[in-house]
C-alpha cells in the first residue's frame, strides 16, 4: 500500500499495488502471429494507400509526419485484426532502441480510417482510465522495472510475459479519471505551445522582407506605477510583470486597477508592448498587443506603435518567437535583473510577409491562444486542489 504526497482534495485511500496484467484489459503483441519475417508470407505490404495503414513505432515517434507510410490490403487487415487500433490504447515498442518509449493513441488522432499495429510493439488497453495508465507507464518507477526485464545480450527486447508481471500502484477509478484528465489537458497545452515553436522554427522566411523596426514604428515608454499602487476598482492598467504571468499575444481585458495620476500614458489601441525589465534575457524578449484604447500603460513598458503596413499582433508574435526573439534576447543587458530599452528594439530586424499573410498568421496564433487559455482554465488551482506527481 502507498499514499502519494500530493493529490486531489477528498482522496485519502492508499494506492494498491497490482500487477500490470490485472489492470490492463488487453495485452497483445505479435508473439502469437510470429515475427516480422514470419508474417511476411501472410501479409502484403503496399507503398500506396490500401485498405488499412500499418502503424509502426516510427510513425508514432514522428507523429505521422514521415512520408514513407505503409499500407495493407483487406486480407492482411483481417489477419492482423488482433491489433486493430479502434479504441484508446497504449503502445510500447518491445525490441530495439525505442524500448522505454510509451505512446498514447486515440482513434481520432490516427490519419487513416482503418489502422493496424505493426510488429515489434505491444498494445495495451486499460481496464479503467487509459490516460492515467499512460501517465503511469511514463513514470520512472515503471521504466526502471521495465529495463530490469530487458535482455542484456543481442538486441534489447522484452516479451509480453515479462511486461505483465511488472508492479504498479493504482488508486480507485474515480481518482484515476481526475489524474488522467489533468495530464491529458496538460499534454494538450504543451502540444499547443510546441505548435507555436514549430511554426517559427520551420516557416520559410526567405521571401519575407527584412525590415528594421525603427523604420516601421514609433517608440515611447509607459509611465511609472508599481504593484503598490493597485486598488480594487479604478482605472485599468497593464503592469509589465503581468506579461509574464497573465496575458497571451492580445490584451483586451485587464483585471488590475489604479487611481490615475497626471501625466499617465494611455493606450490608443494597436500598441505593441515589451517589458523593459525581467529576470532572464529569454523571458524579457516577449511582446503583446493592447487592443483597446484608454488603458493605462505602466512603467517598465516599452511601447511600439507600428505603421499601417504592419499588423500589430504579427509584430508581437514575431518578437516573442523564433529568430527575432533570440536576437532580442541577445540584446538584453544586466545580470540579476536584465533590461531591454527601446533602442535595442528599434534596431531589431524582423522579417515581414505581406499584410494579408500577416493577418492569416495572426488568426492561426489567435486560435492557438484561445485553446491554450481554455486548457489553462481546466488546469487552474481554482478547479483542482493538487497536482499529482
Amino acid at each position: 500500500m502507498k499514499k502519494p504526497k500530493i493529490r486531489f482534495n477528498g482522496y485519502t485511500e492508499d494506492w494498491e499495488q497490482r500487477k500490470l496484467e490485472d489492470v490492463m484489459d488487453t495485452v497483445t503483441d505479435y508473439v502469437a502471429a510470429g515475427s516480422f519475417e514470419d508474417i511476411r508470407n501472410n501479409v502484403t505490404y503496399l507503398n500506396e494507400p490500401g485498405y488499412a495503414q500499418l502503424v509502426r513505432t516510427v510513425d508514432l515517434k514522428k507523429k505521422f509526419t514521415n512520408n514513407d507510410s505503409v499500407y495493407v490490403d483487406e486480407s492482411a487487415f483481417k489477419y492482423l485484426w488482433r491489433v486493430n487500433l479502434n479504441d484508446e490504447c497504449i503502445v510500447l515498442p518491445n525490441i530495439g532502441a525505442n524500448i522505454g518509449e510509451v505512446y498514447f493513441l486515440e482513434p481520432s488522432g490516427l490519419p487513416y480510417d482503418n489502422n493496424v499495429l505493426g510488429p515489434n510493439a505491444i498494445l495495451l488497453k486499460a481496464n479503467e482510465d487509459t490516460y492515467f495508465a499512460f501517465t503511469t507507464l511514463n513514470n520512472l518507477t515503471f521504466q526502471k522495472q521495465l529495463f530490469e526485464n530487458v535482455g542484456s545480450s543481442g538486441q534489447p527486447k522484452f516479451n509480453k510475459t515479462e511486461l505483465k508481471s511488472i508492479q504498479l500502484y493504482m488508486p480507485q477509478n474515480e481518482e484515476q479519471i481526475k489524474i488522467g484528465q489533468y495530464f491529458r489537458n496538460l499534454d494538450h497545452l504543451i502540444t499547443l505551445h510546441q505548435c507555436k515553436y514549430t511554426f517559427f522554427r520551420e516557416v520559410n522566411v526567405s521571401t519575407w522582407e527584412q525590415r528594421k523596426l525603427g523604420d516601421v514604428a514609433e517608440f515611447s515608454k509607459g509611465s511609472g506605477y508599481s504593484k503598490g499602487d493597485l486598488i480594487e476598482f479604478g482605472m485599468p492598467i497593464i503592469l509589465y510583470g503581468r506579461l509574464y504571468t497573465k496575458y497571451e499575444t492580445s490584451i483586451s481585458d485587464v483585471d488590475t486597477f489604479v487611481e490615475a495620476k497626471d501625466g499617465s500614458v494611455y493606450s490608443k489601441g494597436g500598441e505593441v508592448i515589451v517589458p523593459a525589465s525581467g529576470e532572464t534575457a529569454e523571458d524579457i524578449a516577449r511582446a503583446a498587443t493592447v487592443d483597446k484604447s484608454g488603458i493605462l500603460l505602466g512603467g517598465d513598458l516599452n511601447v511600439v506603435m507600428p505603421n499601417e503596413d504592419i499588423n500589430s499582433a504579427f509584430l508581437a508574435i514575431s518578437i516573442s518567437n523564433g529568430n527575432s526573439q533570440r536576437e532580442l534576447a541577445k540584446k538584453a543587458q544586466g545580470k540579476s535583473v536584465v533590461h531591454i530599452h527601446n533602442e535595442e528594439i528599434r534596431n531589431l530586424v524582423v522579417p515581414f510577409p505581406t499584410k494579408m499573410e500577416q493577418s492569416k498568421i495572426v488568426t492561426y496564433f489567435s486560435t492557438l491562444d484561445h485553446l491554450i487559455t481554455l486548457h489553462h482554465h481546466k488546469l487552474h488551482p481554482a478547479h483542482i486542489a493538487f497536482i499529482y506527481t
